[in-house]
C-alpha cells in the first residue's frame, strides 16, 4: 500500500499498516534502544519489499525434485546497500534479510564547519559500479544535504540506478534531495511536518543514530 503526492513526484510513501504500526511505536519516547534497533530492522526489512518492485527478472531454468520448469531470478549485477553513515547501519540488516546476495558499501559524511556542506569521509563500494543498482539508507531525510551529498558521491563513482531509502522524511529534504536528483526515487514510510530550529524533523522520532546506538 504505497501513497505518492503531486507536491513531490519522485516520493513514494509506504503506508503498509505494518510499517505504519511499527513506525508508531519507533516515534515514542519511551521505546528503548533494544525495541528500537529491532523496529528499524523490521521496518527497513517490509520497505524494501516495496522499493525492489520493480527490479529486472529474467527467465531461469530450475531442477524441482520432479521435473525441470521455469522461474524468474533478478537480472544483472546484484544489488548494493549504501548506508550513510552511522545511522544508515540500523537499515541494512533488515534488508539482507530480504535480499540475502546484495553487497554492502558504506559512505561517512560530515559538515565543514566553514562551508557548512557535507564532505564524505568514508566511501567504499564495489568497482563494478555501473552495472549495479543501489540503496542509499538513513532513517531521516532531514535538510537533505547528506543524502543528496552520498548520491553525488555515487554518481561520481559511476552509478546510474540510485534509490533513497528513509524512515521519516521532512519536505524541505525530500524537496532538496529532488531538486539535486530527480532520477533518484524516495521511499519513506512518513512525510512529517517540517524541520524546527536544530534542523530535527517534526514531529519525527528525535536522532536515529543516538536511539539506535544508545548515546542519547
Amino acid at each position: 500500500m504505497i501513497e505518492q503526492t503531486p507536491e513531490f513526484p519522485t516520493l513514494t510513501i509506504i503506508r503498509h499498516p505494518l510499517v505504519q504500526h511499527k513506525l508508531t511505536i519507533l516515534r515514542n519516547r519511551d521505546t528503548p534502544t533494544k525495541i528500537f534497533k529491532e523496529l528499524v530492522d523490521e521496518i527497513a526489512m517490509l520497505m524494501a519489499y516495496e522499493a525492489t518492485i520493480d527490479l529486472t527478472v529474467e527467465p531461469m531454468e530450475v531442477d524441482t525434485p520432479l521435473e525441470t520448469t521455469e522461474g524468474r531470478h533478478i537480472s544483472g549485477k546484484k544489488l548494493t546497500l549504501v548506508p550513510i553513515l552511522r545511522a544508515g547501519l540500523g537499515m541494512v540488516e533488515g534488508i539482507l534479510r530480504l535480499v540475502p546476495a546484495a553487497r554492502v558499501g558504506h559512505i561517512g559524511l560530515y559538515r565543514d564547519h566553514e562551508t557548512l556542506q557535507p564532505v564524505d569521509y568514508y566511501f567504499k563500494v564495489p568497482g563494478d559500479v555501473t552495472e549495479r543498482d543501489f540503496f542509499v539508507l538513513d532513517p531521516m531525510l532531514a535538510t537533505g544535504g547528506s543524502a543528496a551529498a552520498a548520491v553525488t558521491s555515487l554518481k561520481r563513482a559511476g552509478a546510474t540506478r540510485i534509490r533513497f531509502l528513509c524512515l521519516v522524511a521532512a519536505p524541505q529534504g525530500v524537496r532538496r534531495l529532488a531538486e539535486s536528483h530527480p532520477d533518484v526515487p524516495i521511499y519513506a514510510a512518513a512525510l512529517d511536518r517540517e524541520l524546527n530550529a536544530l534542523g530535527y524533523i517534526l514531529p519525527g522520532l528525535g536522532d536515529a543514530g543516538d536511539r539506535l546506538f544508545g548515546t542519547r
